[in-house]
């Protein structure tokens, strides 16, 4: 049996209206520095969106979803802070912010197998 991974996530929330503290969950983050594993996926649902503030800006919100995926994989397009290492990466991405994207405070968990732990949690928090 492979060791059990200690992991770090965080949910995405696109905030259309950051006053009312309402959110769709978008993405998620997972971390693990032992295996230098850091992975962001995204899934815009517009129609949820659209819902709690009907002139939101759909564009603008992939846009902003983008980013915060090439800064997690830590691409060449996402400027300083994707050069950080993948902790920093993930600090800044799971900062608590007043913003249109925010994400959830981070949590913690054990995993035999990251990619699957990933996509699990995907699809229970966005699916």
């Amino acid at each position: 049996m492979q060791p059990k991974h200690q992991y770090e996530y965080a949910i995405v929330r696109v905030v259309p209206v950051v006053e009312r503290e309402e959110f769709v969950n978008a993405g998620v983050i997972l971390f693990c520095k032992k295996e230098k594993f850091i992975r962001m996926k995204y899934q815009l649902s517009p129609d949820k969106i659209l819902i709690l503030k009907p002139d939101a800006e759909i564009e603008e919100i992939r846009k902003n979803l983008e980013a915060f995926r090439i800064i997690a994989e830590g691409e060449k397009g996402g400027g300083l802070i994707a050069s950080m290492d993948q902790a920093e990466r993930f600090r800044w991405l799971s900062a608590v912010r007043s913003a249109s994207i925010q994400t959830s405070r981070p949590h913690v968990g054990l995993s035999n197998d990251l990619e699957k732990t990933f996509n699990t949690l995907f699809d229970e928090m966005v699916g």
